[in-house]
């Protein structure tokens, strides 16, 4: 439904966005891609943790496609698919992205249509919260990475449920590489976007449907802000590495 009623060409994004630590560097950007700095931030500090130049990568949950498209343009990867359950949110990624080695279908991420060790990195981004079966998807995961490949994942969980979503990335029996707290990297992100953001939503978003689209987007004050400013929910990324 968002992707059918806000087609504003410069909202390529559906994530809360990420501040980095001191010690990551500096992300350059082209002039044009300036206005989603936050958003393409979660991506970059989260895709940069491996090295994904000429790999085979696949996003799940690729929603709007401005993620999969930021890493073929700036981190030179031989391919990427999306992959979002949405239609429209692939028809609208394809009309904007797609080019030779980018492209977006429609499936279901506990269902993965692809055949066995098909990709390099499997990533992930504040997606599988809202997945029926996180254990079923991590299953697909592990089955169309290839020896050696690379999962990584960025989510949104209760102090509770993340601790169950570390369970169960160790129960695929996946190395668990690194894992980062970056609660409050997202929370500078959203107070730091603030005036942008409800610039945007504003000027392209239907009178009826704003203030329920202000919750979705986790603007300054929202619940969702609330909650990670309080630390009842908790923000984490994740590398895990299949066997060799």
């Amino acid at each position: 439904m968002l992707a059918k009623k806000t087609r504003v060409e410069s909202w390529n994004f559906m994530n809360y966005g990420y501040a980095p630590f001191e010690y990551e560097t500096s992300l350059t950007l082209k002039q044009e891609d300036e206005i989603n700095r936050y958003s393409l931030q979660l991506y970059h500090y989260l895709a940069t943790k491996v090295d994904i130049f000429q790999k085979e990568v696949l996003e799940v949950g690729s929603g709007r496609g401005g993620g999969a498209a930021y890493m073929v343009n700036y981190l030179q990867p031989k391919e990427i698919t999306g992959l979002d359950i949405a239609h429209n949110a692939v028809e609208l990624a394809n009309r904007k992205h797609a080019t030779g080695n980018l492209k977006f279908i429609q499936g279901n991420a506990e269902k993965l249509p692809f055949d066995n060790e098909s990709f390099d990195v499997v990533i992930n981004v504040e997606s599988c919260h809202a997945y029926g079966s996180v254990p079923v998807f991590l299953k697909e995961v592990k089955r169309v990475l290839r020896p050696g490949g690379f999962f990584l994942c960025a989510d949104i969980r209760s102090s509770s449920a993340m601790q169950i979503l570390k369970e169960h990335l160790l129960a695929t029996r996946m190395n668990l590489l690194s894992e980062d707290d970056i609660t409050n990297n997202v929370v500078r992100a959203i107070e730091t976007e603030e005036p942008e953001k409800q610039k945007r939503i504003a000027a392209a978003v239907p009178k009826w449907l704003i203030k329920p689209f202000r919750e979705f987007a986790g603007v300054k004050n929202s619940k969702a802000h609330k909650e990670l400013q309080a630390g009842t929910l908790r923000y984490h990324r994740f590398v895990l590495q299949k066997e060799k």
